[in-house]
């Protein structure tokens, strides 16, 4: 098994993308209107790494040996 190939399903790129944009936009408004950069870089950096796992196919978690429901 390569190890960037798809492990999730569907279901689970499309959950993870939108979670992933979800996280985007959370992390701006915290940096740009709540003044909290901290965590809005945090958020932000979690929302790219979640719509890259979407648009990847792959997911941390299950690579790790977890399971996840999608």
């Amino acid at each position: 098994m390569s190890a960037w190939s798809s492990n999730i399903s569907p279901i689970g790129r499309i959950v993870r993308i939108c979670l992933g944009l979800l996280m985007l936009a959370a992390g701006v408004y915290l940096v740009l209107k709540a003044d909290s950069a901290f965590r809005g870089t945090g958020l932000c950096a979690l929302g790219a790494f979640g719509i890259f796992e979407g648009i990847k196919g792959w997911c941390a978690m299950r690579a790790l040996g977890f399971k996840t429901p999608f």
